[in-house]
Order: C-alpha cells, then sequence, then structure tokens
C-alpha cells in the first residue's frame, strides 16, 4: 500500500478556525458582498509612526543584514527588562530571563517541545486560543481542558482538576486578560496558580498578550508580580495588539530561566532568529509604551461602549468587558454558536466567531472583535439589528 504524504498528527489536527473564516469571507466577496469581518483580532489601526521610521532607519544599515542572533538582540531583550521593570516592577535579567520571539504565538507553539514528553499531560484553559492544546499534541502530550464558566467569572477552577491529570501535568497554559471571553484576573487568581503549580509542579505558562489594552482605569498585572511566581512560570507577551504590529511578528517570553532556555534551545534548531531590524524597531515601541497603548485602549473602549449597547438593542446580552478588544455574548435562542455565526453572516455579511471554535466550553457564545472602524461597526450593528427580527 502506498504510504500517505501526511502525517498521522496532521489528519488529526481540526482545521483552524480562522482559516476557515477566511475562505467563507473570501467565497463570499467572490459573489460580490460587503463583508465586515469581526471575526480576526487584526487591528485595523496602522503601526505608529515612531516605530515604522526605527525599522527603517534599521533596515538601511548593513549590519542589520546579517543572521541575528538566536536569543535574541542583547538590547531588544534589556528593553524588554527595562519595560517590564517600569510596568510591573518585576526584575528580569536581560542575559538568562528573556528570548525574542517570531511573534508570541511561535513561543507558544514550541514550548511544549521544550518542556513536555510524550504522555505527558498539558492543562490549558477552554475556551482560548486553540495553539494551546494543538501545541501539546504535536509535542506527544495530551491536553486537558479546565472549562472557563460565567458562574466563576470565566476563571479555571483549580480545585476541581482531575487528581491524576494535576500529577501527571507539566505545564499550564492560562491567558489573561482572556481571549476570547475579555475575563480579567486579579493577583489573587495569581496566587492560587502559584500554590497549585507548587504542589503539582507544573510550569505556569501565562499568556498576556492583551495586559496592555485596557479601559475605565484598569491596569491588568503580570503573573510574575506574585511572589514565587518566576520560580515556576514563565509570561508570553506579543507587540502584535499593543503596537498594532501583528503582521510584523515580534514577541518574546520571559521568566524561569530554565524554560526560558528551554524554549531558546528549540529555537536555535528550528529558526534563525529575528530580523534584527524589526528587533530595533520593537525597542523603539518598548521604550514609547506607556504612550501609544493608552491612546489605543481610548479608542477600543469608545468601540466597546458602542458594539455593547448596540447589541443590548438587538435582544442580546454582551459580557461587560474592562480589557482586550473583543465583546463576548451568549447566542440567543437555542441555535448553537457555528449556526448562528453561519446563520447571520450569510443573512448579513457580517463575520463573527463562533465560541465553539475556542474550544467545546465555548459552545453558546460568540465573540466579536472591535477592530474595525468605528462607522463600520456601526454598519454592522444596522445589519444585525434588521436581521434579529427574523433570526431570533
Amino acid at each position: 500500500m502506498k504510504k500517505r504524504p501526511v502525517s498521522k498528527r496532521i489528519l488529526d489536527l481540526p482545521p483552524y478556525l480562522f482559516a476557515e473564516l477566511d475562505r467563507a469571507k473570501v467565497a463570499l466577496r467572490a459573489e460580490g458582498k460587503d463583508v465586515i469581518d469581526l471575526g480576526v483580532g487584526d487591528p485595523d489601526l496602522p503601526t505608529p509612526e515612531p516605530i515604522i521610521h526605527a525599522l527603517k532607519r534599521a533596515a538601511e544599515d548593513p549590519s542589520n543584514h546579517r543572521y541575528p542572533s538566536y536569543e535574541g538582540l542583547l538590547d531588544f531583550r534589556r528593553a524588554v527588562a527595562a519595560w517590564y521593570q517600569r510596568r510591573f516592577h518585576v526584575d528580569l535579567d536581560p542575559g538568562c530571563e528573556v528570548v525574542s520571539l517570531i511573534g508570541s504565538k511561535e513561543g507558544i507553539a514550541h514550548l511544549p517541545l521544550a518542556c513536555m514528553d510524550p504522555g505527558d499531560v498539558g492543562l490549558y484553559t477552554d475556551p482560548g486560543y486553540p495553539v494551546y492544546p494543538v501545541s501539546i499534541a504535536f509535542a506527544g502530550g495530551e491536553p486537558v481542558s479546565l472549562p472557563l464558566r460565567r458562574e466563576n467569572g470565566f476563571l479555571p477552577d483549580l480545585d476541581a482538576v482531575p487528581e491524576e491529570a494535576a500529577r501527571r501535568a507539566r505545564i499550564l497554559f492560562f491567558n489573561y486578560p482572556n481571549n476570547p471571553t475579555s475575563a480579567c484576573a486579579d493577583l489573587a487568581f495569581f496566587r492560587k496558580v502559584v500554590a497549585f503549580c507548587r504542589r503539582y509542579d507544573i510550569l505556569a505558562c501565562h499568556d498576556a498578550a492583551y495586559s496592555e489594552i485596557a479601559f475605565d482605569g484598569y491596569r491588568p498585572p503580570s503573573f510574575l508580580e506574585v511572589d514565587g511566581a518566576k520560580d515556576l512560570g514563565i509570561e508570553f507577551h506579543s507587540l502584535s495588539k499593543t503596537f498594532n504590529m501583528t503582521g510584523w511578528r515580534l514577541g518574546f517570553c520571559v521568566g524561569n530561566r530554565e524554560a526560558v532556555a528551554a524554549l531558546g534551545k528549540v529555537k536555535t534548531n528550528i529558526d534563525s532568529g529575528i530580523f534584527q531590524a524589526l528587533q530595533v524597531a520593537g525597542i523603539e515601541a518598548l521604550t514609547r509604551a506607556e504612550g501609544i497603548p493608552q491612546g489605543l485602549s481610548a479608542i477600543y473602549r469608545s468601540r466597546r461602549d458602542l458594539v455593547v449597547s448596540g447589541l443590548r438593542s438587538c435582544g442580546l446580552n454582551p459580557f461587560e468587558t474592562r480589557a482586550t478588544f473583543y465583546v463576548w455574548s451568549p447566542v440567543p435562542g437555542k441555535m448553537d454558536s457555528r449556526e448562528f455565526c453561519k446563520k447571520l453572516l450569510l443573512e448579513t455579511g457580517v463575520v463573527m466567531t463562533p465560541g465553539v471554535g475556542f474550544g467545546k466550553y465555548g459552545e453558546g457564545y460568540f465573540r466579536i472583535s472591535l477592530t474595525q472602524p468605528q462607522e463600520r461597526l456601526e454598519e454592522a450593528l444596522l445589519r444585525i439589528r434588521e436581521a434579529s427580527r427574523d433570526l431570533w
């Protein structure tokens, strides 16, 4: 029998949610329909000019045209450490507690290869970023989901984790402010995570990609602010959301030096680092970090208010959010989330993300991204309001 050219792990892999949405959007646009994309969290606002100019200057420097260092420019890692000290009052050694990433997605995807063996359990919050369970499975691990329920404020109940799963677990992926629910966590919850991971000798892996998009005076904390967190945990950050740099692919991982070194070792064998000019631009971004995210957050706050009010006028019941640029809402009536989003897409041309795409505990909800100009959001809400008369 002819051998198949595809591995079992690829055959077992579910379709990536946003790739499916892209195909649906392309099909509708091919039919001439005006599609308003509130699905993927890709900022519509441009990267700030000072960051672009820093890239231009650095790209013209021939010294940046050669292979970069695997761990990232030391100056970039110093800028990360300085930002952490200013923002969170967390001390980091840029030499061994910071590694640069080709976007935080890359680091999250490679982390289980660095810290798990086949057969180990990887815990992750559900609903959540689809890369968490996929990366665990790619490393030969067993993904075990921790449900995020509305009655718990979309925080996992660590006391309910099955004992066997906890004993076999090597890593725990969690993410606050949360994608997709927009839920926020305080230091008291992070202390529970530290205690849980210390009890079972688990590496805590906090994805903090949305920590700088926050409203109403709220300032999300870092997991590493908790005493003992750096002894057993790491934190991922991305410049994508904070500075409208999704296409630039630049992020970093900080914290426990053994885990950071292990992730760095995987990267030395898989990629050749990040274009140095990008890292120079990243230094500019982090140096200006106090001003830029505040201005962006003000824009997203205004959009949040518009969308939450508009959805409520349609008979929907979205949750209030203090951070991220997402709105999370229960699906109306008895439709499941895929059925609801598909019907709305075909009826209105508005793309929203079904909650089940983020895990089975996301069923019954949908997510709206605020990454469209206000006039497009207003148009989307108008279409949804008209469709609501027939759909629910």
